[in-house]
């Protein structure tokens, strides 16, 4: 079994502002890229289920070539800084795609 982890180069999150967290998928070489893309495995319903929001509220799911990545930025659950917001500078919010499943 593949997990994203395994080919990824780079997976992480960040802060876009205090009303969104969006996270990037780099990968180190064009076939782990495509591989990844081609399976259509990341798509709007498995993102919505891993983070517990409708697909509609993902703002933003799309792939750059050029770079070899896939972003991901979905709204924050809670304005940044605010209270019981748990992750100011969201730089943990990556992990759940780290363990996605590659055909």
């Amino acid at each position: 079994m593949t997990y994203l982890k395994d080919i990824a180069k780079i997976i992480r999150s960040k802060n876009a502002g205090p009303f969104e967290v969006t996270m990037d998928i780099i990968f180190q070489n064009e076939e782990d890229y495509r591989r990844v893309l081609d399976s259509g495995v990341i798509n709007r319903e498995l993102v919505s289920k891993l983070y517990h929001i409708d697909p509609e509220k993902i703002i933003t799911l799309s792939s750059f070539d050029a770079a070899r990545a896939i972003k991901i930025t979905l709204p924050r659950p809670r304005k940044q800084g605010s209270i019981g917001e748990t992750d100011m500078h969201a730089a943990q919010q990556h992990v759940p795609l780290m363990l996605i499943e590659l055909p």
